[in-house]
């Protein structure tokens, strides 16, 4: 029999919006209510008759609302099989009556958590009774129906008013499926948590978590499904944004988005504005200056032939002066902190390019993790936070580098972090001049750079290459001193790479030999 009668409830929840107006419409199907504590309260206040789990149960709620639900009467009603005479028997016995809807929502832990409460109340905002009963109801969803989001609500009202007062297997089915999946996303949160705690790195068992923030078209190709989803932390950017305009986002563009946003929190913005132009998660132009516009301007001239249909982030507000310029080329999304009112009256005009306003910048420096899937397993590992200070520098050459030489280097070196290996990029007053990305040969990504930065100065009726008198980082160390000599035949007067490679002294040679200044990090941000 796939349709089941609904005649007793349950109801217990943290989150009380709407449960009113919904245990009214049950009862006018003739639904009995039973419920707890709080929820039972503001039913009766709201005009409902509602009997006390503690009267069904002949036990009273104690240990501080801990213990109320946890009780044979009510996971017998949940749990009984209704064709099993054995079951049947037992429930006759002992007096246990059918529960044939659950609604339950679980106490505020994740909520509880980020509004920075102590270790103590975050343990007490674990919800023991609640995934007790949803797990049991759902096990038995052959009979019973079990309601864990309030955005079901309307759509369990239409499928009893539908039914004559029951639901359908195939409903039921469907929500046995959420109620697991919450259950899991929320133990996945409290585990989280706990090894937060612990400072535990690489527990044995890992849990990731999420909520359906939005389903997208289609993947990264149009072959491919997609969606993306919340996790517990919160971390400004793509994620949290409020998107002001534009079509919706793509699998891409959120990918990029993210890339870019991420690249300009590098840059304190109480310090300078910085923009980056990012293309397929790679920077085509970053810099930075005091203003937006100028920051702006720098990072476009780096190549501006691939800027065309870019991803712009800025790590400060948006102005009018800096939109302007924006909407002369087509862009497809613009991520900033906020937007003054002149920039957004500029953006509107251009009704397809989206707009994301976060709010704040993502912490640099924050621990975290990234994951990613490979067959049969997920790569884990700690999110590249790292960074490096003049203090880290190791000076290798007899040259010393200038003031601005080590301004551009330390700039060139947080730039490559966020560019994919290998990676190589020239840097002359604030700004990017030549990138070379995902090559397999360090070579080439200086060659390639190199190249960039002189089809860009053609763009501009410039004689020399960008490059001219510009200074190179690389992600990783130099194995052999070709890479570096490439970059020498560019036009680089100074380099920052990591060091470690068994020639480094081959390679400091041949930077002294032509007269590069160059220094080591100790610290490597492969991007792969």
């Amino acid at each position: 029999m796939n349709e089941r009668p609904i005649k007793r409830a349950l109801i217990s929840v943290s989150d009380k919006a709407g449960i009113v107006d919904l245990g009214k419409q049950l009862a006018q199907q003739g639904i009995e209510i039973i419920s707890t504590g709080g929820t039972a309260r503001l039913l009766r206040d709201g005009g409902l008759d509602v009997a006390d789990v503690s009267d069904i149960t002949q036990f009273p709620e104690m240990m501080d609302g801990r213990l109320k639900t946890l009780h044979p009467v009510v996971h017998g009603g949940l749990l009984a099989i209704r064709s099993n005479a054995e079951h049947v028997a037992a429930q006759k016995e002992h007096a246990i009556e059918n529960i044939d809807l659950l609604i339950v929502n679980l106490y505020p832990f994740e909520e509880t958590v980020l509004s920075g409460a102590d270790y103590g109340n975050c343990i007490e905002n674990i919800d023991i009774g609640g995934p007790a009963m949803i797990r049991a109801a759902a096990k038995n969803h052959e009979a019973v129906s079990v309601v864990v989001d309030p955005e079901d609500y309307e759509t369990l009202v239409e499928e009893i008013k539908n039914n004559s007062g029951a639901t359908s297997l195939t409903f039921r089915q469907n929500l046995a499926a959420k109620a697991y999946a919450l259950t899991a996303s929320y133990d996945a949160n409290i585990s989280n948590w706990f090894q937060r705690q612990l400072e535990i790195e690489n527990p044995r068992h890992m849990s990731v978590s999420g909520k359906l923030r939005q389903q997208l078209r289609y993947g990264e190709n149009p072959h491919q499904s997609a969606a993306i989803y919340k996790t517990a932390e919160q971390r400004p950017g793509v994620v949290t944004a409020e998107q002001v305009q534009g079509k919706e986002l793509s699998f891409n563009n959120l990918n990029d988005t993210d890339a870019a946003f991420e690249l300009v929190a590098e840059f304190n913005p109480k310090e300078q504005s910085a923009v980056a132009i990012i293309k397929h998660a790679n920077p085509c132009g970053v810099a930075v200056a005091s203003s937006s516009k100028e920051a702006y301007a720098k990072a476009l001239s780096c190549d501006s032939v691939s800027a065309f249909g870019g991803i712009i982030a800025l790590n400060r507000e948006l102005d009018r002066e800096t939109a302007e310029e924006i909407v002369k080329i087509f862009t497809e999304v613009v991520i900033a902190p906020s937007a003054d009112a002149g920039a957004l009256e500029i953006l509107s005009g251009k009704k397809n390019v989206r707009v994301l306003l976060t709010g704040d910048l993502p912490n640099p420096g924050e621990p975290g993790i990234n994951a990613r899937t490979i067959a049969g397993g997920l790569l884990v590992q700690s999110r590249d936070n790292g960074q490096v200070n003049p203090d880290d520098l190791k000076f290798v050459t007899e040259r010393k580098p200038s003031e601005q030489e080590l301004s551009d280097l330390l700039f060139a070196f947080k730039v490559c972090k966020h560019v994919k290996s290998n990676a190589i990029v020239y840097a002359r007053n604030g700004a990017t001049v030549g990138i070379g990305a995902g090559q397999m040969s360090r070579v080439d990504s200086a060659r390639i750079a190199s190249w960039k930065s002189q089809e860009a100065a053609k763009s501009m009726n410039v004689e020399k290459p960008l490059t001219e008198g510009s200074v190179v980082a690389s992600d990783a160390f130099f194995p052999f001193a070709d890479g570096l000599l490439a970059a020498s035949d560019a036009g680089a007067t100074a380099v920052i790479q990591p060091g470690g490679s068994m020639r480094d002294d081959e390679v400091i040679a041949a930077a002294n030999d032509k007269g590069l200044a160059m220094v080591f990090t100790g610290m490597r941000h492969f991007r792969h």
